[in-house]
């Protein structure tokens, strides 16, 4: 039997390299009961990567048997590699989310023995693959930790394969974390590396991200051309289509910001092409999304109904592209008359909106909570890494002099309540981040609702002028012509040419609630034409402005516009002002608006604060912004805005 063993032993690297093993033949080897643990151990390993990727519970079955073998022998390392092996069988052969604190125990079951072994390899591995568990949980301030414990130890080891992927992981973040410039500084350092390694498909991921970013984020579309060009280019020439794909898509994305929709369709549909011909689901289901969208902005609602109802059979509950169609597919049915339909997928899209709301509420409250706790747990084995060292210099202290244990002691002492004191550091600094992000979540409701109202305005505005306002003026010529056309009594004719009266001032009232409601002349000229022409309205009212005149974010102007309308009705309604000035100044950075009035003034302490206040206050805190109330009863009122553009 002996004989059989060791001639098996000879054979089994044979085996493995030509990928012939006979695993029933190494169980059965096993069990005889008469190997050795480091020969039991090699067959343990060999039995885990046959079973890693496709047979779970045998893979927990043999790693728990190898692992007790490594511990038994102290061999650190290897039991490290074991655990990683389970929790990549966890994340490979069973990626739902219900198996993801299963890995995430074995991979720290195996970043724990790397720690104990000194062993970087793993360390690096197992930090990546701890972050991307709580990435795919959407943990980012957790994940955020590991993946930079990943690329502060890969670059002193120099391994230049995981500094890339820890630094495409902590793009991806800073990405969905809307933190452009982060995001653009890891994933150029994720591309520089990817070329330097030759590692092409890589270096594409990080160009496409990049360009993304430019486009959606910063707007600046000459540098998303760019790089997603770049991409495009280097997918060609590796004969990538997989990634061609993606980077078409992207640059088709550029086209739409920019509104040049026959170029987003050309790559849209070129894209689409290569997504079905590599299988690429996701490029498939992004290509009929921006599909969707061009043909809306087309004025194609048909079409865009079409294409949205492709990606909504497919991915109805994404955040992204589901969203995307449900509400694509509510404007479109609106335009057609459709309005049961629109109503559906309207409310569908405020659901999804409401659910993921509530995801990321909870999301990051359990971000907060593991952070907290894993911060805990390494200071409790710095405490006990800390307390063993101290033990033996005390052990030593007794035998040398009582007088040095006593000194050790009170060295103790002191640094107990030292760690108390980072301790309770610690927990005030997580209770501050805990109020940040409560203030970011109002911010962001806060941005939902003004671009909904921006939305709603614009669609009420347009229906207003260009649908009612039309039917009257319709009216009025048909008006005219049957007076010309007809024989009216004297008596008539005056009822008549009341009756035209009155139409003419409904016309001319339905187009300044219209103009007001959502002004054509601020999203067509900008903020300083659109208060000048609300100024020219209001016969108290005066504009003065400081050249020269600047555009800048549309949605901001639409903020200090709506502010100087409240703040100049308020003057008229409430204070019974006579004179209104309206001063407008704009700088690299900030836009100041102030509006005086000679009205009968208020107590600040004292008044109540109204709903027209509150929204202003509201709109501008959503942008950064704030105003102040300067007044006296009886003095006037002075009103000044300032929001960072």
């Amino acid at each position: 039997m002996k004989k059989l063993i060791c001639i098996l032993f000879f054979l089994l690297p044979l085996f493995l390299h030509a990928q012939k093993i006979n695993v029933d033949s190494l169980v059965s080897l096993l069990e005889t009961n008469k190997l050795t643990n480091k020969e039991q151990f090699k067959i343990y390993k060999i039995l885990i990567n046959e079973y890693r990727l496709v047979d779970l519970e045998k893979t927990k079955l043999y790693g728990k048997k190898g692992l007790s073998i490594a511990e038994k022998e102290k061999d650190y390392t290897s039991a490290g590699r074991i655990c990683m092996s389970i929790g990549q069988a966890y994340g490979t052969v069973h990626g739902e989310s219900a198996y993801y604190d299963s890995l995430l125990i074995w991979m720290q079951k195996s970043l724990d023995y790397a720690l104990k072994a000194n062993d970087e390899y793993i360390i690096i591995r197992a930090n990546n693959n701890i972050g991307a568990a709580y990435l795919r949980q959407e943990k980012y301030i957790t994940a955020l930790d590991y993946f930079y414990k990943c690329l502060d130890v890969s670059e002193k080891t120099k391994d230049k394969e995981m500094s890339m992927l820890a630094s495409l992981n902590i793009g991806s973040i800073y990405r969905t974390l809307y933190d452009a410039d982060k995001a653009i500084l890891y994933f150029e350092k994720a591309e520089g590396i990817a070329k330097e390694r030759g590692d092409y498909d890589k270096q594409i991921t990080a160009l496409a991200h990049i360009s993304l970013i430019y486009c959606m984020v910063k707007k600046d579309y000459d540098k998303a051309f760019q790089y997603a060009n770049k991409a495009i280019e280097l997918s060609k020439e590796h004969n990538n289509k997989y990634r061609e794909s993606e980077s078409k898509h992207r640059l088709g994305l550029v086209y739409r910001a920019k509104e040049d929709y026959d170029q987003a369709a050309f790559y849209a549909n070129e894209s689409l092409q290569l997504a079905e011909e590599t299988n690429n689901w996701y490029s498939k289901l992004d290509s009929w999304d921006l599909l969707a969208d061009i043909y809306y902005n087309q004025k194609k609602y048909q079409k865009s109904i079409d294409f949205s109802m492709f990606v909504w059979k497919n991915d109805s509950t994404g955040v992204g592209i589901g969203t995307s169609s449900a509400i694509l597919l509510g404007l479109s049915n609106m335009h057609l008359g459709n309005y049961e339909k629109a109503e559906y997928f309207l409310n569908k899209y405020t659901d999804i909106m409401k659910e993921n709301y509530n995801s990321k509420i909870q999301n990051t409250i359990a971000d907060m909570e593991t952070k907290y706790e894993t911060q805990k747990k390494e200071l409790r084995i710095s405490d006990l890494e800390k307390e063993r060292k101290l033990y033996i210099i005390l052990g030593i202290a007794v035998v040398v002099a009582l007088l040095l244990g006593l000194g050790l002691l009170y060295y103790r002492h002191r640094l107990s309540a030292q760690k108390q004191k980072i301790a309770e550091q610690h927990i005030k600094q997580l209770e501050q981040e805990k109020k940040l992000l409560e203030q970011e979540k109002e911010l962001i409701a806060a941005r939902s609702a003004l671009d909904a109202e921006k939305a709603e305005r614009e669609i009420i505005a347009r229906d207003l002028h260009d649908g009612v306002g039309a039917m009257l003026s319709v009216v009025k010529n048909n008006m005219n012509i049957m007076k010309s056309y007809s024989v009216i009594d004297n008596k008539e004719v005056d009822y008549f040419n009341k009756a035209l009266d009155g139409l003419d001032k409904s016309i001319v009232e339905l187009r300044r609630v219209a103009h007001h409601i959502m002004p054509a002349v601020l999203m067509e000229k900008g903020l300083f034409a659109a208060l000048d022409d609300f100024c020219r309205s209001i016969p108290e009212a005066e504009f003065h402005y400081t050249e020269p005149e600047r555009r800048f974010d549309s949605e901001k102007e639409l903020v200090l516009y709506r502010c100087a309308y409240e703040l100049v009705n308020n003057a008229m309604k409430h204070a019974g002002a006579t004179k209104i000035e309206v001063h407008l100044n704009v700088d690299e950075t900030t836009a100041y608006l102030s509006v005086v009035d000679n009205g009968s003034g208020f107590d600040i302490q004292n008044a109540p604060q109204g709903m027209g206040i509150k929204n202003l206050r509201t709109r501008l805190s959503a942008f950064g912004g704030n105003i102040e109330f300067f007044s006296e009863p009886g003095g006037g009122t002075e009103a000044n805005v300032e929001l960072k553009i």
